[in-house]
């Protein structure tokens, strides 16, 4: 299947490409007329189509179905210290995706390697991952919040932060009730601070663990997405 990311789609019969994928659709993939081809919106919905007119910079092709992507899982946000390697917090963006992630917050602590964060990148990485992935839903990527402000937020749904301080906490596992929506707090390679896991506390949100082992930041963040999606499987 040939995924073609059209974010500015509409109801309508024909759809010309832009310059990029128009590009990579007639110039790289070598498509003709008459071709057909898969478009995704990012918001949950596949357009099937037939190139028109090949044209390499504008290529435009007739809508004949759309389709509507299939998704029972609640919606998972994963709020994420910046990694001092910005490499990494781009690995996490590419394989949550992947996986099935909703929302993405990178989340500024007291002990934040990293505070300036270009989310214009995650989003390509997001796009990419979508595609690859054979996905039509492209997750949320927020500009970096501070902890304070995304801690006092209402949220409908589960709360949990994970940390590395001993407070028999449960596993995510455990914690977690199927169905919930779910918002997880991962800190920093220095942790969060325990005024941050205090207010969390206050604010509703549970203390959890991923296991024995201590997990570096995009690691933790990976595995709280699979362990969500895993119980909806």
């Amino acid at each position: 299947m040939k995924l073609f990311y059209t974010p500015d789609i509409s109801n309508t019969s024909t759809y010309s490409l832009n310059e990029e994928e128009s590009k990579h659709a007639i110039r790289v993939l070598r498509l003709k007329t008459g071709d057909t081809i898969t478009l995704i919106d990012g918001k949950g919905h596949f357009y099937e189509a037939r190139i028109t007119d090949d044209h390499p910079k504008k290529c435009v092709v007739e809508i004949l179905e759309q389709k509507t992507e299939s998704v029972s899982k609640p919606l998972i946000h994963i709020a994420i210290a910046p990694t001092k390697n910005n490499d990494r917090l781009e690995w996490f963006t590419e394989k949550v995706t992947e996986i099935g992630v909703t929302e993405i917050t990178p989340l500024i602590c007291e002990h934040s390697e990293r505070k300036a964060i270009k989310t214009d990148r995650l989003e390509k990485k997001a796009i990419a991952a979508m595609k690859q992935s054979l996905k039509a839903t492209l997750p949320v990527i927020h500009e970096a919040t501070s902890f304070r402000e995304l801690v006092t937020r209402t949220f409908l749904g589960a709360k949990f932060i994970a940390h590395c301080y001993p407070q028999n906490q449960k596993h995510l596992k455990e914690a977690y009730q199927k169905g919930e929506n779910a918002l997880i707090l991962i800190g920093p390679e220095g942790d969060f601070s325990e005024q941050e896991i205090k207010l969390a506390l206050a604010h509703g949100f549970q203390p959890v663990t991923f296991g024995e082992s201590r997990l570096r930041t995009e690691t933790a963040g990976l595995v709280a997405c699979h362990i969500i999606n895993l119980l909806h499987e």
